[in-house]
Parts: structure tokens; sequence; C-alpha cells
């Protein structure tokens, strides 16, 4: 553990994993100063909090403030080369992010789990299994609770479960899983990494302080983009796969199979669960080869993933009004998740597109034309809102039809009214959600609230409408205004 007492600090941003890293760096008594760009009513009263534990806070500030500090803890939303973080280091000044600072105050040992797509799930499900196996652990990280706001926890843990981004690997230096899992590399955050081969590298981090005996698991295709670039794992490797099936373990069907030795195999049934679809197969090897490294029983790993219930925003029922299912799934914000989720919908035809898609937000410079051949298979219409709507037209439109909304509730509405029985209506971004929302859960949610008050629209009129109306046509959902 790194000694803070009486050092002089810097923190960068104050959302989260900004105040997490304030109020821990005052607890084990440094010098605290914290900055934001921005300054809003919520900041204020986050700023007021900090100034009474000790805390110098200042808003609104595009530049660091003047005088010298031992280091600088940023968090994961400041990129590493915007102009505040170029003065620092002109300064001489070491910048760390909070996950650093998080694990350095930390004295237990860590699973973690980054990937493009299914960190979050892979992390809960991992979390459930270790809890269930009667481990003591907490899910933390880019999961939305900060690392830093759980340190003095881990003492009574046996391992920590961990969520990370690339924004969030970027500031490591000395960051080291015991337990490392890469669940998969497709085209993200290409606005801040800006090629691929810089976003794998940077995803790579996560292996580069491991030793002999530590432990990695990861995606076979995921492997090969890794070794393409020159990286290399240090630590014991497990691979996995949907697709490979030369993998230590991969997909039969709907059998997930091993070939470890010792532990060769069938291992689960994925259709004994709630999880459907090859990327969820992915999550859940990655979980039993976790479970394997860390010598849990098979059959209480079996018993734990068969108990697991997703989380929200993740190709969610909302509801089913008229024949028309509403799916939410509002965590899909770049190219390889709408197509796994577009994969996963129930045709209602054989052959024919039944999906109205929701999509657009803040643009993650990705190459949206990329998602064209499943648009043209499985969408019916595209109805496109946020930052991002008029570039996501231009690559789509050979595709589908495509409409444009102001708004959610606008682009649901549209939805509804073109929706007949046997269609879903996806809620899938492809983006970030940062220019209408204050985050995916946000824009979740909103998505829900839409759905509902369409439910009780359609519930009050077929009340309204029950002595007269013969049933048994089929008819189109539409929305009474």
């Amino acid at each position: 553990m790194f000694r803070l007492l009486d050092k002089v600090v810097l923190v960068i941003g104050l959302g989260l994993s900004g105040a997490a890293a304030a109020r821990l760096l005052v607890a084990r008594g440094a010098r605290v100063t914290a900055m934001d760009n921005s300054d809003t009513p919520v900041l204020r009263l986050e700023a007021e909090e900090l100034r009474k534990l000790g805390v110098h806070v200042e808003l609104d500030l595009s530049l660091p403030p003047a005088g010298q500090f031992d280091f600088a803890v940023v968090s994961p939303g400041v990129a590493l080369d915007s102009p505040l973080v170029k003065e620092l280091r002109a300064r001489e000044i070491p910048v760390i992010g909070e996950l650093e600072l998080g694990w350095q105050q930390s004295v237990c040992l860590n699973v973690s789990v980054t990937g493009t797509n299914g960190k979050t799930t892979t992390t809960e499900l991992i979390a459930h299994l270790l809890t269930h196996c009667h481990k003591r652990t907490l899910a933390v990280g880019n999961i939305g609770r900060p690392l830093c706001s759980v340190v003095d926890e881990t003492k009574q843990l046996d391992y920590l479960t961990l969520e990370v981004s690339s924004f969030q690997l970027e500031s490591t230096c000395f960051f080291r899983p015991a337990v490392a899992v890469l669940l998969n590399l497709t085209p993200d955050h290409l606005d801040r990494h800006h090629t691929m081969a810089d976003y794998a590298r940077t995803k790579a981090r996560l292996f580069e302080n491991q030793q002999p005996f530590d432990w990695a698991i990861v995606q076979t295709e995921a492997l090969a983009m890794l070794r393409t670039h020159g990286v290399k794992v240090p630590s014991k490797l497990i691979t996995f796969s949907a697709n490979n099936r030369r993998a230590d373990i991969y997909l039969d069907r709907s059998l997930i199979i091993s070939r470890i030795e010792d532990w060769v195999g069938p291992l689960l049934d994925l259709e004994k669960t709630r999880l459907r679809g090859p990327h969820n197969a992915e999550n859940v090897m990655a979980a039993l080869a976790v479970g394997r490294v860390l010598r849990l029983p098979l059959d209480e790993m079996v018993a734990a993933i068969a108990s697991f219930q997703p989380g929200a925003h993740r190709c969610e029922l909302v509801a089913e009004i008229n024949g028309v299912k509403f799916i939410n799934d509002s965590k899909a914000t770049n190219l390889d998740a709408v197509a796994k989720a577009l994969q996963t919908m129930p045709a209602a035809q054989p052959g024919e597109p039944n999906v109205l898609l929701i999509a657009g937000g803040r643009d993650k410079g990705l190459e949206y034309h990329d998602l064209g051949p499943w648009l043209a298979q499985r969408v019916k219409q595209a109805i496109l809102l946020g930052e991002a709507r008029e570039k996501l037209r231009a690559a789509w439109s050979l595709f589908t039809p495509c409409t444009l909304a102001d708004s959610l509730l606008e682009a649901v509405n549209e939805a509804v009214k073109n929706a007949a029985q046997g269609d879903i209506v996806l809620l899938s971004p492809a983006c970030s959600s940062f220019d209408l929302f204050r985050d995916y859960r946000h824009r979740g949610e909103v998505f829900r609230q839409a759905v509902e008050q369409i439910q009780r629209t359609t519930n009050s009129g077929a009340a309204a409408e029950a002595p007269t109306n013969g049933g048994g046509q089929k008819k189109q959902l539409r929305q009474e205004t």
C-alpha cells in the first residue's frame, strides 16, 4: 500500500470517480485540491460536501491550478491527450487514474473484466458466482461504484470483482489483476483512442503487470488481435470462444464444453439459464473459467449461473402490447452490441424484417455502415435521434428506411405507429447517451416510461372498446392521442 499522508494531490473531475478519489485521499491524510471544468448545481453540492472534509475545490476550471503537486488523479472521462493533462505532464506532475489509486490502497486480490461488450453482465455474473460459493466479494469499478469508495471494505473481502474500461486502463501504472478477463475486441471509443490498434493496446494494459503465476482468460479472437499488434500475455492462459472449437472452452449448440486438462467435457447447458445468444455464452464461459482458476466446485457454479438474473438495459423485455415486443437494449453503445442484439431477436416470418430499431446519440467515431447486412436482414425501419442521427441516416439508408426523431419519446411513438403484430421495437442505440441523457441507464428508463405510457393508453382504450370489440383480427399497434 502506498502512503498518502501529507501528499499534495490534485483530483481532476468531480463525478462519481473523482469525488470518491478525493474522499479516500483526505481519509488517508493527503492535502487535496479538486477541480472540474464544469459548474452545475450537482457539482456545487458535491463541492460543498468535499469542502466540509477539507478539500479545496475549484469549478469551471479548464487548466490545472498553479502550484506543485506530488501527483494528480484523473477521472476516466478525462482523456490523457487533453490540454489539461498535457499541462500537468509539462510540469512533470505524475498522473494516475482513480482505478490505480483505489488498487494501490486495496488489500485483497482482484478479478478484473474488460472487453468491448459484456463487461457488466460478466462482472455481475462472476460476483454472483463467488457469493453463491461463499466467497466475499464486491462488484465495483466501471460498473457504477468506484473502487476508491470501497477500499476500507477490502480488508474483509476474498476478492474484488472489477469491471474495467479502456478509459480506466489508460491511466494505470502498477495495476495488476490476479485474474484478468478479456471478453472481446470490436471497434468502440475510436473518438478517443483514434485507431483500433490503439484501442486494443489500451485494453491489453490489463495484462501488463501480471506475473507468470497470475491468470489471463481471453476470447480466442481477441487474443489473435492482441498478437497481431505484438502484445504478449505474461500469465497463465485460458481461452474461450463461441465460434472456435479449438478454444479451451467452447460452444456446441447450447452446451459449453471444456477441453482443459482434468476438466474435460460438458460444463453447462445454456438452455438451463436465463442467458441467451453466443455473446452470453462467452460471458458464461469466462465466468466458469474464473471459477475454475479459483477452485470453485463445478456443481455450485452451475447452480449459481442457473439462478443468475441478467441486469436491466441489456436486451430487456419491457412489455408486449398487442403482439409487439418492446426491448430495452440501452447499454448497446457500439455496433457489435447492436449486431448481437439483432441476432437474438426472434423473427416473425422467415426472411421478413420485423425489428423497428431506435438508435442514435453521441457519435463515437465508428464505421456505422458496417452494420448494413444486419439492418437489411432484420430491420424494417430505423428511427434515429441525437447528435449522430444524420451520420447514421447517411450510413444506413441504403439498407433500411430511416426516419429522424427529435426525442426518444417521439422515436417510440413513430415505432408504435408502424409496428404490427409479431414486430419488435428495439432500443439499441449504437452510440453513447451523453447528448440527451445522463447515462445509458437514464436513456433506458426514459424508454421504459414511454412504453409504460403506451401500455396504459392501450389498456384503457381496450377496456372502453370491450363491449363492441369482436377481436381476432391482426391490427397495427397505435398510440391513442
